[in-house]
């Protein structure tokens, strides 16, 4: 079963250095229906303002995973980690006894368009850490690139959970596809585009959960990127 949880159903803030849509509850953003999904606790669509960001502030066990659309971000945090993440790149965070870290455009011109993704860890009281790897273009256009992991197999971040997280980038009329254990279930974000999963139409900005599917095919209306969470 494919069920959709469409984008224009999202919290929503314009805070003007900070365009905001969450999928699940979130800070002011209250839904009892969407607490999270499995071990998915957030994912926020964020547009933030060229020159503006986060201050510092901190998180406690919570597996956080930062994902660049569009511009670069600046990172620095409590474990002495500094860097810009861009486009391909996938930052991994684990919060684990407490991190504080503060996040900025880098750039003074243009804005950043970032997927924030929290995933609840299997064990509290993790040792705080930090991972940041690069996946091009052509190691996700026309596949299930597999970005994060709970093992870091095939060059993945690694997350403390039983999860698997893929990134895809479609041409229109492209498809992918993924045989799933049914006993498992599929939450696929579409970030740009639109797609057909299953027969399911899902704009940018939607999210289409799967359960009980032995098999999901994702196919581009129009060219999309997608990420796909294979979730116990």
């Amino acid at each position: 079963m494919i069920t959709l949880r469409r984008s224009s159903e999202r919290g929503h803030f314009d805070h003007g250095w900070l365009n905001t849509y969450h999928s699940f509850s979130f800070d002011q953003y209250y839904d009892p229906r969407y607490m999270g999904f499995r071990q998915l606790r957030v994912i926020n669509e964020d547009f933030v303002a060229a020159g503006r960001g986060f201050p510092t502030h901190g998180h406690r066990d919570m597996e956080i995973i930062t994902y660049i659309l569009e511009g670069a971000l600046q990172h620095e945090d409590s474990m002495g980690n500094g860097s810009i993440i861009r486009p391909g790149d996938v930052q991994r965070m684990t919060a684990g006894t407490g991190v504080r870290h503060s996040e900025k455009n880098a750039s003074h011109d243009e804005r950043v368009h970032l997927l924030q993704i929290w995933i609840l860890p299997e064990t509290l009281g993790l040792e705080p850490g930090y991972e940041q790897k690069a996946f091009s273009d052509d190691e996700r256009r026309g596949r299930l690139r597999l970005i994060a992991s709970n093992d870091g197999r095939d060059g993945s971040v690694t997350v403390h959970q039983d999860v698997s997280v893929f990134a895809s980038i479609l041409a229109a009329g492209e498809s992918v596809r993924y045989d799933m254990d049914q006993t498992r279930y599929g939450w696929i974000q579409v970030a740009r585009g639109s797609i057909v999963v299953n027969g399911q139409s899902a704009e940018q900005g939607d999210g289409a959960i799967a359960m009980g599917e032995s098999s999901l095919e994702i196919r581009a209306d129009q060219s999309a990127e997608v990420l796909l969470f294979d979730l116990a």
